[in-house]
């Protein structure tokens, strides 16, 4: 189980700092610009979870793999597309989606292992997963996804509560794992296909 989990949060790590890259070209940053987005897309959720948690040294300061990796992934993001701005946004959403769901299992995994109740995992499995997009979003002057009315935070609250209850029913941790990420993938996935969101909070003035 230990190896699957790292190779997923590898698998995340990559496909985040894509999505952060790809947002950064996007905007015609830098190289620096490129690298920073690249890094606090990919480690910025579970840098703030292993803060909570009193995981620390977080992660990837123990580990320099994920450094390397989001530095190599920066890398090729800007050397194989040359045109950021005329990718599809589907293509920049899909990407996300897919880091979305392994994270979101990852927190919530490694909130477990620290003894925390299965509601705090899915909170740690939901922060991890939406705090890197957020940063990211911050950092580009938009308003993040997690706080518009898309099914974004609402994929990783499902996906944290099917992993929880699958353990809680005797699952095995790497099929309890799959169906999550499953779970979140596809929720993610219709919302951004079918266009599906939540009802906005809205308040009229005039009244």
């Amino acid at each position: 189980m230990t190896e699957f989990i790292y190779l997923a949060d590898l698998f995340g790590t990559v496909v985040f700092a894509i999505s952060g890259a790809l947002a950064a070209g996007r905007l015609r940053m830098d190289p620096f610009g490129v690298l920073v987005l690249a890094g606090v897309t990919a480690v910025g959720g579970g840098t703030v979870r292993d803060a909570i948690l009193g995981a620390t040294p977080v992660f990837w300061i123990t580990d320099t793999t994920y450094v390397w990796l989001i530095a190599a992934t920066a890398t090729l993001v800007m050397l194989m597309v040359r045109c950021p701005r005329r990718l599809s946004g589907r293509w920049f959403q899909v990407a996300d989606a897919f880091g979305l769901a392994v994270f979101t299992v990852i927190g919530a995994q490694k909130a477990l292992a620290f003894g925390a109740e299965p509601i705090i995992a899915v909170m740690m499995g939901t922060m991890t997963g939406v705090m890197g997009g957020l940063i990211r979003d911050v950092l580009c002057r938009e308003v993040p996804l997690v706080l518009r009315t898309e099914i974004y935070a609402t994929a990783c609250i499902v996906g944290g509560i099917i992993y929880t209850s699958a353990l809680s029913l005797g699952l095995a941790a790497i099929p309890a794992a799959l169906l999550a990420m499953a779970g979140t993938l596809l929720l993610r996935l219709i919302a951004i296909f079918y266009h599906l969101s939540l009802p906005a909070f809205a308040l009229d003035d005039n009244k």
